[in-house]
């Protein structure tokens, strides 16, 4: 290879070249406690609703392609989760969220919103009179802020207030083919979990039984949807779905009270501890009584990350006793990127494989 072939090499490489004829998408990309976040920033549908829900509708009918060509691989992989903003619903609102991953739309996601604060504050956007506010955010489930912790520990920098979390049902049982019996709570933290006790059916939350636990997770998941058990939240039907199962434990690997795991949509394993997840077991555990007034609880996810969380107040919600969450955790930026669909690539909506 001459020398000029490489000076025109390491030119080429100056991006300048715009690849006419493809398709370009801009992301930021973070990660939470090592949960992933893909923030599409750049190439995004417009949108004709009025409201998250309506948006979140209108990008699961008619634009899916940019969540599968950035959630799948080439670009993406099995346990991939991103992000897109759109304008507010709410006037006191700073702006919206649609939630995506390898199976469809969530509703709620904290560690997304933790992670978006930390790009609020690496971007600048609330201007100096307003920094140091919360940003209020319109996701599926509801308004959620998200707010600079009063923590100095950098591992709990930002924190998210999150909607009313309630427990829908306890002590259900289902017969799980090697388990026998095992008993499961349902709860809502934006959106809603089976919680089943790790520690009873001697299941190890360790990242090298992390096969074994997705396996049993998507077959709870299963069972319980085959049973029929009912999931209906009071105010929105697009929120009346089991999204997940979390496994929690007491045997912890660090000073946390709880390990918890989380297996969600098509058997991702969330590398956090959880955010909407762990709204939804503060809920569990106030109601169960397991949890004493103002106490804050550190909980631990598969990989040893944490979050911590407290009841912020007490309400009625559509006749459920409900709580007022706040988890606070830290993020990090990992990259800046510029992807390309090529339209005539026969895998650019890309794919999964296990």
């Amino acid at each position: 290879m001459s020398l000029k072939t490489f000076e025109r090499i390491l030119r080429s490489f100056d991006l300048k070249h715009q690849f006419p004829g493809h398709i370009h998408l801009h992301t930021i990309d973070l990660h939470t406690c090592g949960e992933p976040l893909r923030v599409l920033t750049k190439g995004g549908p417009k949108f004709t609703s009025d409201s998250v829900l309506g948006k979140r509708r209108e990008m699961r009918d008619q634009h899916d392609w940019i969540r599968q060509a950035l959630m799948y691989e080439p670009r993406g992989h099995a346990d991939m989760y991103g992000c897109l903003l759109t304008a507010p619903d709410r006037p006191d609102s700073d702006f919206g969220v649609i939630f995506m991953h390898n199976e469809g739309y969530s509703t709620m996601c904290g560690h997304a919103i933790i992670a978006l604060a930390k790009l609020a504050e690496e971007l600048d956007w609330k201007d100096s009179a307003s920094k140091g506010q919360a940003l209020r955010i319109d996701a599926p489930c509801g308004q959620v802020e998200s707010i600079m912790s009063a923590e100095s520990d950098p591992e709990f920098l930002y924190s998210f207030q999150g909607v009313p979390s309630f427990v829908l049902e306890t002590d259900q049982l289902l017969n799980v083919p090697g388990y026998g019996r095992i008993s499961f709570d349902i709860a809502f933290g934006g959106a809603f979990y089976a919680y089943v006790d790790a520690d009873h059916i001697d299941l190890k939350l360790s990242k090298h039984n992390a096969a074994n636990i997705n396996r049993l997770g998507k077959l709870i998941k299963s069972i319980i949807k085959q049973q029929g058990t009912k999931i209906t939240h009071p105010y929105e039907a697009d929120l009346s779905f089991l999204y997940g199962v979390i496994f929690y434990s007491r045997k912890v690997h660090m000073a946390s009270d709880y390990r918890n795991v989380c297996v969600f949509a098509d058997g991702e394993i969330d590398r956090s501890p959880t955010g909407s997840g762990f709204c939804g077991m503060l809920a569990l555990l106030s109601h169960k009584n397991d949890l004493p007034r103002g106490k804050s609880l550190i909980i631990e996810s598969i990989i040893g990350s944490r979050f911590s969380g407290h009841v912020k107040n007490r309400l009625s919600y559509a006749g459920f006793s409900a709580i007022i969450p706040i988890v606070s955790g830290s993020a990090y930026i990992t990259g800046r990127h510029q992807f390309l669909i090529d339209p005539k690539d026969p895998m650019k909506n890309g794919f999964l494989l296990r």
